[in-house]
């Protein structure tokens, strides 16, 4: 049985940002001004470094800016 902690759900979540952000040729700055968040918080979302979490409005602000559903970034 495998235990799914919050931590492990924020890894997934920041490597498919940064991997659909990646293959859109987009820079964090791009997808800060499509998200209206600051380029700083979109580095702390991808950075596994650091704990940042986020909501789920931000996230659905992600997904509508990557122009994916919202569940590709659980897989």
């Amino acid at each position: 049985m495998y235990v799914h902690n919050d931590e492990y759900y924020y890894s997934i979540i920041r490597k498919n940002i940064k991997y659909y952000r990646l293959r859109q040729h987009l820079t964090q700055q791009d997808l800060a001004d499509m998200t209206d968040l600051s380029r700083e918080y979109i580095c702390d979302i991808e950075n596994e470094h650091r704990n940042k979490h986020l909501t789920i409005a931000v996230l659905g602000r992600i997904a509508n800016a990557l122009n994916i559903n919202i569940t590709e970034l659980f897989k």
